[in-house]
């Protein structure tokens, strides 16, 4: 009995980490600035973007601003350390991409990892955390301590209604 719950949450937390990493860089790839578009503008990130997990596809685009990389700082800073969370359940409605001005270093622990994008989770009635990739494209989950509720408002999703 105690081997199938362990094989079944080996199998959830394998599946999980195909599956993010899938996520993240198909659906936003589809429309994130071309590789031109970066080099002619380095100190310009791309839109912000969200996706919504339900519909599986990007439902939104923001152009990024010095407030959303304020925000995304904040939120690195704040790093508490690893999330346990190694999938997203039916609470999970958005992720949000926050392409970063200047590559961020998170330090947490012995890990530190630098990211040039960042993916908000938010899970209704579950604290948020963030995907971020590392040069080698491993994929490291986060928790964080900084609030939210400003970066919700400017994006307007979810909605009051959500």
């Amino acid at each position: 009995m105690m081997t199938s719950i362990l094989t079944k949450r080996i199998f959830a937390f394998i599946a999980a980490m195909i599956m993010i990493p899938l996520i993240s860089h198909t659906v936003f790839a589809s429309t994130a600035p071309s590789s031109e578009d970066s080099q002619s503008n380095t100190n310009t990130p791309g839109p912000v973007q969200v996706f919504d997990i339900s519909a599986g596809k990007v439902v939104k685009t923001i152009p990024n601003d010095k407030k959303f990389q304020k925000m995304a700082t904040k939120w690195t800073k704040s790093v508490s350390g690893l999330s346990p969370q190694a999938t997203t359940d039916h609470g999970c409605t958005y992720v949000y991409r926050i392409p970063l001005s200047k590559p961020a270093k998170i330090n947490t622990g012995e890990i530190s990892v630098t990211t040039n994008n960042l993916f908000l989770f938010y899970c209704k009635d579950k604290s948020p955390f963030l995907l971020v990739f590392d040069e080698l494209n491993k994929p490291f989950l986060f928790l964080f301590k900084e609030n939210i509720d400003p970066f919700i408002k400017k994006v307007g999703l979810p909605t009051a209604t959500n």
